[in-house]
This record gives structure tokens, sequence and C-alpha cells, in this order.
């Protein structure tokens, strides 16, 4: 039942029979749910058709058990009449926009699609940008979420070694820097490369950006060809090292067949749990995806569900690409579909075609969609709700566009500077991925330096990752305050990273849990309260990166307890241990023993007692 003070049956009088858009209220004047119709008179009739009936269930009007609590808080119903369907449409989502109401489906992922930039200058940068396109330079995009822009940097990066550097390191180098020395630029800052060669690069790098890479392996193979004819063999084994890098890139995606600029919606629903993988193709090639986990509030049909999460994830954004063709897994009835197509067609001034029924190469991306919301939505529902909510409000805390996927904690533990281990761990959305956690044995720095620790574990982590052999993180941990974070900045800086957030996490005054302040890289600090979400997923991956360490640490303490003093020693190897010992009684006889009383063993010859005489001295 309605709030009694709503007179439903007068109100329903009243009602046109026209398209238009309806606004819900509870007694508090808060809204509770904004929708479109058709016809308004009978979808609005169709909330009291059990009411209406004098039936004393709302539930034998066919309402699910959400949307007779969504009645129940009803005290008012404001309508907009509209010339068509489609105008009420986007109506209704620049309302829910505005309103926010707690039973409509509202996005937070809202923000403006990542884009890569080449620079126009002589020697043009490489680079992630989201936001408006003021800049001069080229834009290729735009991509679904940072993680696939990222992924594009790297392989350009590796593949054509063009620079990724911000312009103010550009201009102030006099020395190549690290990239330079793993093969992934070619030091334009200091002229190791012509303009024009610089300029070829960037061009193959264009092409390939425009989906051109069949022309582009033509045309590198014609230059080796030349460069091979020419006798410039280093040039050659470049250029066929780029075409294997194309090739390898085109076996891993030949499923990227066909053409077009296509959005792919799959929904998997299980009960009032909802996910929908969206997959983005841009000339045929699989830009991306991205899956969006969300709650039916109304407990609807999994069409009706689809069909508004569409409507807002187009029309409520300002910013989203619309493609000319969008493919779903649900059979939507044509009036229905068309609605959307239509208001669709109507934002971008052209056809946009809505499809549920495909062949051939469509279908396939389609079945890979489907399968990924269902995996995903399973998952989902395994995984602890909790970590889910910390995520969240990491997010917001940090002013985050997106959510992150992938934390990583560094920590340093030694013994009064002896035997130090870093750790390194890593948590994802489902919580700590530990066949991604690494350990760093720490050599050749003064005991107890540990930013000089953290320095060389951050090095030998990130030149790793900028050779492809892992993921980056989202945010990057640091378990210190503004030095630590200062040192881990520098690091990052030299190796190019720019696409992870540092953060440091500093133990308060008290040095108690509950009281830590996070540390940004432009100086700023904030305390959280202890009770926040966001901090206790920070408290936990940085407790799981000192534990680690602490592990590491011991381990490689009991190690150094248990080997012999004798082992490493050049020279002398099982058989030769096994005669000093069974000579001398003991190992503390061997390290009093002088070179003379050394040759008396069988097998030990000069030059090896001297060495092992010098080496246990110096132990």
């Amino acid at each position: 039942m309605p709030d009694p003070s709503f007179d439903h049956k007068q109100f329903l009088s009243t009602i046109s029979t026209r398209p238009g858009v309806y606004q819900m209220f509870d007694a508090s004047e808060k809204i509770l749910y904004v929708g479109k119709a058709k016809n308004l008179k009978n979808r609005l009739s169709s909330y009291f058709r059990g009411l209406l009936s004098d039936e004393s269930s709302i539930g034998q009007a066919g309402l699910s058990v959400k949307t007779q609590s969504l009645v129940k808080k009803i005290a008012a119903i404001e309508v907009t009449i509209t010339e068509s369907e489609s105008t009420a449409l986007v109506l209704e989502q620049n309302l829910i926009k505005a309103l926010k109401p707690p039973y409509n489906i509202l996005l937070r992922d809202d923000k403006s699609y990542p884009y890569i930039i080449i620079s126009d200058n002589a020697y043009p940068r490489i680079a992630f940008h989201r936001g408006s396109r003021k800049k001069k330079g080229d834009y290729f995009g735009p991509y679904p979420n940072a993680g696939a822009v990222f992924q594009a940097l790297n392989f350009l990066q590796k593949t054509f070694r063009v620079r990724q550097c911000e312009d103010s390191i550009f201009r102030n180098r006099s020395r190549p820097c690290l990239q330079y020395q793993i093969n992934r630029c070619t030091a334009p800052c200091v002229d190791y490369i012509s303009p024009e060669d610089y300029q070829a690069d960037i061009d193959h790098v264009k092409m390939f950006l425009k989906g051109q890479s069949n022309n582009l392996m033509k045309q590198l193979a014609d230059k080796m060809e030349s460069a091979s004819e020419g006798l410039e063999f280093e040039k050659a084994a470049i250029l066929r090292d780029q075409i294997s890098a194309l090739r390898r890139i085109q076996s891993d995606h030949d499923m990227e067949s066909g053409s077009g600029s296509i959005d792919i919606f799959a929904l998997s629903k299980q009960s009032t749990q909802v996910c929908i993988h969206v997959m983005f193709i841009r000339d045929g090639r699989i830009l991306g995806s991205k899956s969006y986990l969300q709650e039916d509030k109304l407990d609807g049909s999994a069409q009706e569900f689809l069909l508004a999460f569409m409507a807002q994830f187009y029309l409520a954004s300002g910013v989203r690409e619309v493609p000319n063709e969008i493919i779903i897994n649900q059979q939507i009835p044509d009036e229905e579909r068309q609605v959307l197509a239509d208001a669709l067609s109507d934002k971008v001034e052209r056809k946009v075609k809505l499809l549920s029924k495909v062949i051939s190469q469509r279908q396939k991306w389609l079945q890979i969609s489907i399968s990924a919301a269902e995996q995903n939505l399973l998952q989902h529902l395994g995984t602890k709700a909790s970590l889910l909510k910390r995520f969240q409000t990491l997010q917001e805390i940090l002013g985050l566009d997106e959510m992150p996927e992938r934390l990583e904690c560094f920590d340093i533990s030694h013994s009064s500077g002896e035997l130090t281990v870093a750790s390194c761990v890593v948590f994802n959305q489902q919580g700590a991925l530990k066949s991604d956690y690494r350990r760093f044995n720490i050599e050749g720095i003064t005991g107890g330096d540990d930013y000089a620790a953290m320095n060389q574990a951050l090095t030998r982590r990130y030149i790793r990752l900028q050779k492809g052999e892992g993921a980056h993180p989202d945010i990057l941990i640091i378990d210190g305050g503004k030095g630590q974070l200062s040192t881990a900045k520098a690091v990052l800086d030299e190796l190019g990273v720019h696409q992870v957030m540092l953060l440091g996490i500093a133990k308060g005054t008290t040095r108690k849990a509950g009281f830590e302040t996070l540390v940004f890289t432009d100086g700023r600090e904030q305390t959280l309260n202890g009770d926040s979400p966001a901090l206790h997923l920070l408290q936990e991956i940085r407790d799981e990166a000192h534990r680690f360490a602490i592990t590491g640490h011991k381990q490689r303490r009991d190690k150094k307890r248990k080997t012999s003093s004798l082992e490493g020693i050049p020279g002398v190897g099982a058989k030769r241990r096994k005669e000093l010992l069974r000579h001398f009684g003991g190992l503390r006889v061997i390290e009093q023993a002088t070179v003379a009383d050394l040759l008396k063993v069988p097998g030990i010859s000069k030059k090896i007692a001297e060495d092992i005489y010098s080496a246990l001295r110096n132990e």
C-alpha cells in the first residue's frame, strides 16, 4: 500500500495517455525513482493494478518484492509530457543524472574516455591523455579504460622505442636515461637519433594506431631488405624485431577481423545481482572491455535492466562515444529497442543500429562477452562484499576516475642493517594475489640505509615491468613518509613510469593502528577515520608487505646460519669440504688453520689453501 496521503485512484484518473517522464517521491519529498513511458497512464497504472482491483496484496499485481517496496514509499508523483518516447528517454536520463534516485541505475563511471596523444614537436612524445583535447597533437582512441591505453603504450615503446618522458625531463637531459639502456627509447634527448629517423618511427606508430598493421609490416619488410642490401645489418635486425612484434600481436588478436565501430553488451543476472560486460571494437580491433557489476534495485527483467543501463551509459554522459553499431545478448521487443536507437541516432546525428541477432565474427565477439559476464558475476558473488566496498571507498577518497584494480606495496626488513630484504605484495579486487608477490635480497648498500634499499628494490622491480614481464599497478603504496615516497618517485621518474599513482602510508605520532597518515607526492597529507574501509584496505596490504618482508629476512638469516662458511669459496666443492672437515674435525678448527695446515689436506693446492685462508679471515 502506498503512503496513505497519496490517493492513487484520483491521481491515475487525471493522467494522460501520451508519452512522458514520471518522478516518484516519498513523504519527505525525496526522490525515489524516475521512469519514462510511451503511455503514462498505462505505465503508472501497472504499479497499482492490484490495489485498483481491491485486492489485499500488491504481490497479486505481478510486481516484484523490490518494486512493492518502492510502491509502499510513494507519497507523490510528478509527470512531464513529451513529444515522443525517445524524447522522454533523453529527459529521463538527464533527471537520473541530476537527481540520483535510489531505485534507478546509477553509473559512477561517467568520466571522459582516455586517449593516446602524439605531441606536435620535433621529437614527438606518445602519452596517456584524458580530458579536453586542447593540446596540439594527434589523438588516438578513445580507449575503454586506462589499462588498455597503458597496454598499447607499453607495446609501442618496446617495439618502436619512441619516448614517453615529460617534455621538462626531455629538455634537461645530458645523458641517456635507463629507458635507452633497456632498449625502450632511442635517446632523442641527446641526439642519438636524427629527427628524420625518429619521425619515421612516429609514422609507424601512427599506422599501427590507425589499424594499418598489414601495410606497416609490408613497409617495414621493404625497409629491412633495403638495409640488408646496403649492409646495414644492425638496422635490418631492428626492423626484423619490429615485424616479429607486430606478427605476434596479430597472432594474439586473430579474433579481431572485420571492420566497424561496435560496442557489445552482454548481461548475466542472478537474483538482483547483475554483471554487464561491455566490449569495445574499433576498426575491427578489440580495444578492450570492462565489466559493470550492478544491483537491480527493482528486480525486474534482464531486458528492462539492460535497456535502462545502456540509456544511462550513453545518454546520461556527455563524453562517451556512441558507435555505429551496438550488439546485445537480450531479445528486446523491436519497438522498445528502436526507441533507444532513435535517441542515440538523434544525439550523434547519424544512424545507430541496435542488434541482438548477429552472425560470423560478431557472434564470436558476443559469445566472448557473454562468457566474461557470466564468469565475472560468479566471481563477484563469491568475493567478500567488504573487499569491494574497500576499493570503492579508496577510489572515492583518492578522487580516482576509475576504481583501482591492482595495488602494490613495498616494505624493508633487516637486522641491524644486515641481510636486508625488500618485499612487494600485490592486491586486486579479489584480495591478495600471492602468485605476484616478490622478494628482493638487497646487496651493495650501507647497512640500515632503507632509502637505498627501497631504491634498489623499486628499480629492479620496475625495470622488469617496463620490459613487459608483469602488470603495472594502479597504485604503488610505500610503507613510510615523505622521505620514502620521494625515493620511490625519483625511481619511477627515472624509469619513465608515469601511469602509477604513488601513495605513502606513515604511522602517526602515536604509532598505533588507526592513526596512520596518507602522504601524497604533491606534499599533501590526509588522515582517515579509524573505521574507514579504505584505511582498513591500506592497513591490510601494508601489514602483509611487512609480514612478507620479515619472513624473507628470517629465511635469509636462517640460511646463513645453516650454511657453511666454506660454501662459495672458488674451487671448494662438496668433495673438498668433506676432506677439510674430516681432516680438521670441525669448521672452527678450519677457521684457525694456517695456509701450511691447509696444504696438508688431500686435494688442496697452495692457491686453494690461500683462497680458503683469505675467505675465512674476511668472514
